[in-house]
């Protein structure tokens, strides 16, 4: 881990409604390593999921800088953001957003299909430990199986980041800690840089360091010496 992979500096992002500004980023520097696992922890409002969203080239900073290895980000017009976004990152969101008509080797086909050197398919959904359901229908799998097939569908274009929202935020404990497994092995068995928002405290102990947001800026950086395993989180 010591390639730095992002670089943010005077990052800030405000949003405009009418006359009211609602200042989402107030200035976030920071370094990220390369295969570096990073957990945000804040209330909601303080500035993850929009930080999250930039450095995944959904959304763009008002002012500072982001780069990706040496790539400014903040100059890149959409087409480039578009092939940036296609290349580089992988997303894992709170809902699975699978099409419920395909199974779930289909449903990581998908993403194979359009990527330059893909996984196949199996080899993705055995990796987060569904070899054994992947002809299986969404509605057929729990919703820790779904969140698994939806890692395996962002991971199988092999990503270099993979940028999770509230994975776990729609599942109990039990099938939680499955999914942070399956995260903690893409990080571990493909050095994938893996960012994972969450508001449960207990997730932090399986990151390098911890992220504290507050009123849009890192307010604390907490550095993991040994990290735990997903079978240590308690709910």
């Amino acid at each position: 881990m010591s390639d730095t992979i992002f670089r943010a500096r005077g990052l800030t992002k405000t949003y405009v409604s009418g006359e009211v500004e609602v200042r989402a980023l107030a200035g976030v520097d920071l370094d990220i390593a390369s295969g570096e696992m990073i957990v945000l922890l804040g209330p909601s409002g303080s500035g993850k999921s929009t930080l999250l969203n930039i450095m995944g080239g959904l959304d763009r900073a008002t002012s500072g800088t982001l780069f990706f290895k040496d790539r400014n980000l903040t100059e890149l017009d959409e087409q480039a953001l578009t092939f940036y976004r296609r290349d580089h990152i992988g997303f894992v969101f709170q809902f699975y957003n699978l099409v419920p008509s395909l199974t779930a080797f289909e449903n990581v086909a998908l993403v194979t299909e359009i990527s330059k050197a893909p996984m196949l398919p199996e080899e993705a959904l055995t990796l987060v430990g569904l070899k054994d359901r992947m002809d299986h229908f969404p509605a057929q799998l729990s919703g820790g199986e779904q969140q698994r097939v939806a890692i395996a569908r962002a991971i199988a274009k092999r990503p270099e980041v993979l940028l999770c929202d509230e994975p776990t935020g729609a599942l109990d404990s039990k099938t939680g800690i499955k999914v942070i497994e399956a995260l903690l092995s893409v990080n571990e068995q493909l050095g994938t840089t893996t960012a994972i928002i969450t508001h449960n405290a207990a997730i932090q102990s399986v990151a390098d360091r911890v992220l504290h947001f507050a009123d849009g800026r890192i307010s604390a950086v907490q550095k993991n010496e040994t990290r735990g395993k997903a079978a240590e989180v308690t709910w």
